[in-house]
């Protein structure tokens, strides 16, 4: 997922340089949502794993 978002800031970027707003637009609101759902998958899966570990006998 973190891919994908870098992936369309990269087409945001080069839509902006050369002169397509709202691609721009539309590529940089997509990557950002993309970003934070990954943030919050990631900080979901860190809690669950500390959570799921068993001490040790």
């Amino acid at each position: 997922m973190l891919y994908w978002a870098v992936v369309f800031f990269l087409v945001a970027i080069v839509a902006g340089v050369l002169g397509f707003g709202g691609i721009a637009g539309a590529a940089t609101s997509i990557a950002q949502v993309l970003f934070f759902v990954f943030i919050v998958i990631f900080l979901i899966s860190l809690i669950f794993g500390w959570r799921g570990r068993s001490p040790p006998l």
